[in-house]
Formats: C-alpha cells, structure tokens, sequence
C-alpha cells in the first residue's frame, strides 16, 4: 500500500456513514444475535478459536451478518478476503481461488472468503466455489438475506453451518441509538447531541430490528437539526419521525394506547367487521408492534370467537403466525391482513369458551373417578383389576357409535359442549343431535 491508498483508506473510514463506522470490531462489541453469540454457543467459541468451518449467515437487513463476518476477519489467523455477489464475476472467483492455494501451499494458511448477497450467484457461480471448498482451499462464508435452503446448491449446504439471525430486539436497538449518538470515537458525540427518551422509543421501534435503519435516521438527524439555546442538539420525536420517514403515531405500546388499539382489533374481529380489523391491524404495524403479539391474538380470536363454526380459521391462523416471522415485515403484513380478515368474515361461535370454563368449574367442584371400563389396560395386571373390562370400541359398531358412558358417574349427564347453529358448528349440532336420539332410542 502506498501513501495514496493510505490515505485513500482513511479519508473513506472517516467519512463513512455512521452505520458503518459503528461496526464493531471484536465480539464483545456486538449487540443482538445472543442465541448463536452467547458465550456458551458454538459460533462464538468457534470464532474465538479460530476454528470455523464453512458457514451461511441468514437473516433480514441490519441484523448482523456482514458485521459478524467483520468480527471474523479481525479475530482469525487465516487470510480474509470478501467479494459481493451483485458485482463480482468468475474472473474474480478465479482469482481469490489462485490467492488461496498459493497462500495454502506456500505459507500453509487457510483462506476465509464471504461472499455477500451469495444467493445472487447462479448455479454455475455457487458450483464453481464446491470443490474448492470441499478440499479446504477455501472456508467458506455466505451472507444472505433470502432462506439458502432455497437459494443457495444443496451441496454447499451440506458443508455449511446455517446461522439464522434475528431481527434486533428494541432493547439492541435502542443500545445502538445511544452509542451512536453519545459515543465520540465512532459515533456523534463530538456534535454535542442529546436524544429524548420518547424519540428513542420510536426510533427503536420503527426500525423494526433493522440497526441501519435507526443509525442512518440518527445521523441525518444530528447532521441536519441546528443546536437549540443551549448550545446542544435536540433529537426530538418530531425530528426523528422526518428522519425515518414515519409520522409518530399516538401507540405507547407499553401504556393505556396499545391495550386500546389490541382491544378494538380483536373486538372488531369478533364482531365480523373486516375493515376495522385491517385498520386496526394496520394501526399497530405502521407503529412497530411485534409481529408474534399480532399473530397470537389473531390465533386466540380464532379459538375462542370462531371455534367450530369454522375450523379452519384457526388453520388460517396459525399458519399465518408461522408464515410471517419467517417472512418478516413488510411482507408479512399482507400475510397479517388475511388472517385477520379471515377470522373477521368467519361465522361465529363461542361455544368451545363456554365447554372449557364449563368443565374447569365442574372440575374444582366435584371428585371423580374414571369409569373402569376406561381406564388403562394395558399393564400387567389390570385386567384383574377390572380396568378397561367392558369397554365397547365404537368403530366396531354402525356409524362408529355405541352407546355407553364415558362421563365420571359423580357427574353423569352434566353438558359442557353444545354446538351453535352456524357454519360447520351447525353440521357438528346436527350430529350430535342425530347421535342423542340413536341413544334414547337404545336406552
């Protein structure tokens, strides 16, 4: 390197942008990601041995993965080179391959090569690294934000640890805030800048677990707000909402707003009413309300306002809980709005509420005893006992039905369940019925 690149190098690391002179450098540096950085994990004693073997990094924007990366080449004893896979070609693959095997042979030191964006490489691309990543020339680490057990060759795969990061927690994020803001090194703290509690909140928030977002919001923030009557910048909620592009929503999710907002949506959704619950759903995502909070109140919506009236609305439900922290806003926003509208336009039962409270009640009240005929006869010696004697198993018998009693005696003909009259329920109503009138018949 000669004094033109030198200074080159550090004219580009002053004037970075924020998010990336924040990067931190060591392990102990990085925020979030503690399920595969704890110090009791495997990539953290992996690292700090200088023991890795072919890794994937997966995970959505601003969580990490090129910053661990980062964390590996300052640590390791092997060579570190980085290409991305939206510009670099098979000419440059060629040559860091050639780097590797020279720097194997001659020196005997192993080659860390990341590959950024890896899912963009073709089949040919991601072929072209297998065999020299298989006899160890190369150790292999990938970055990327689609899910590589779609994206990247199956057999790199099989040679690969896949790590999936998670979207920061508000707490990181919030901790990120404040290092860049008051940090003086790295951050900007030289500006004299101050942020107020709520702007942090919001911040924290809307960046929905995406580090540069919040960063990149902090930084035009203190670049662009002049210094109030004392001397200081004030990062307040209103200049941050401009800086992220949000307008502030009045949504506290820790205060009387947020129970408000998740009572309406609910209550809208029991209440058949699809574009309350989309407005509303659209209420707590727009001010960064966590996509697993939803999902659950959308699944319990499903049980208890819906039940059987239509059992595939807790389907619906629940695949779309899994569907959307796998996917993760914004698209899963749509992903949201179909439950929601789908729990909202089901027809209604509460039925299943009332059998279970029903029953709990019935169970705290009254001691009971199993009948013998079905209890357990499976161990030795239970027959004697006169376990499972008598019992009549129904799919031997016409329309899989036989009567016989299946209730404790210290409660018999107690009800619980009764079916409603709407959607399928009335299907299960009308069954049952069918059933009761084929035991009185038999009685």
């Amino acid at each position: 390197m000669d004094l033109f690149d030198y200074m080159r190098e550090t004219t580009m690391e002053q004037e970075a942008p924020l998010a990336s002179r924040l990067r931190p450098t060591t392990l102990e540096e990085i925020v979030g990601q503690r399920h595969i950085l704890g110090k009791d994990k495997l990539l953290y004693r992996a690292i700090l041995a200088d023991k890795l073997s072919s890794l994937i990094f997966y995970g959505p924007p601003g969580t990490g993965k090129t910053t661990i990366a980062r964390v590996i080449a300052n640590t390791t004893r092997a060579i570190f080179k980085q290409i991305n896979a939206t510009v670099a070609g098979k000419k440059d693959m060629e040559a860091v391959v050639q780097e590797a095997k020279d720097a194997r042979g001659m020196y005997g030191k192993r080659t860390i090569l990341f590959v950024d964006e890896i899912h963009r490489f073709n089949k040919g691309q991601q072929d072209y690294l297998l065999p020299f990543v298989e006899d160890g020339t190369l150790t292999l680490i990938g970055a990327t934000t689609e899910n590589p057990y779609f994206e990247v060759n199956g057999a790199l795969l099989s040679r690969s640890v896949v790590f999936e990061l998670k979207a920061l927690e508000r707490e990181d994020i919030k901790a990120l805030i404040r290092r860049a803001v008051y940090d003086r090194e790295k951050g900007m703290g030289a500006y004299g800048a101050q942020i107020d509690e709520e702007a942090e909140e919001f911040l924290a928030d809307m960046a929905g677990g995406d580090a540069r977002a919040a960063l990149n919001a902090v930084e035009l923030g203190v670049l662009t707000t002049e210094p109030g009557v004392d001397g200081k910048i004030h990062l307040t909620l209103e200049v941050v909402s401009e800086c992220i592009q949000k307008r502030a929503v009045r949504y506290d999710k820790n205060g009387d707003n947020h129970y408000d907002v998740i009572s309406a949506f609910i209550k809208s959704m029991r209440g058949s009413d699809p574009d309350a619950a989309v407005y509303y759903l659209a209420k707590m995502i727009y001010a960064g309300e966590n996509v697993t909070f939803i999902s659950r109140r959308i699944m319990i919506c499903a049980a208890e306002d819906v039940g059987n009236a239509d059992p595939q609305a807790l389907v619906v439900a629940a695949a779309a809980a899994q569907a959307a922290e796998r996917v993760g806003f914004p698209e899963s926003q749509i992903i949201l709005a179909q439950a929601a509208a789908y729990v909202a336009c089901a027809p209604k039962s509460n039925a299943a509420v009332n059998a279970i409270s029903r029953a709990m009640e019935s169970v705290q009240a009254v001691r009971t005893t199993v009948p013998a005929h079905l209890q357990d006869a499976h161990y030795s010696g239970a027959r004697g006992l006169g376990h499972g004697v008598g019992y009549k198993y129904a799919h031997d018998y016409p329309e899989h039905y036989v009567r016989q009693q299946y209730l404790p005696s210290e409660i018999l003909g107690s009800v619980f369940y009764e079916p409603g009259e709407l959607g399928y329920e009335g299907k299960l109503r009308a069954w049952m019925e069918h059933l009761k009138k084929r035991r009185d018949e038999e009685a």
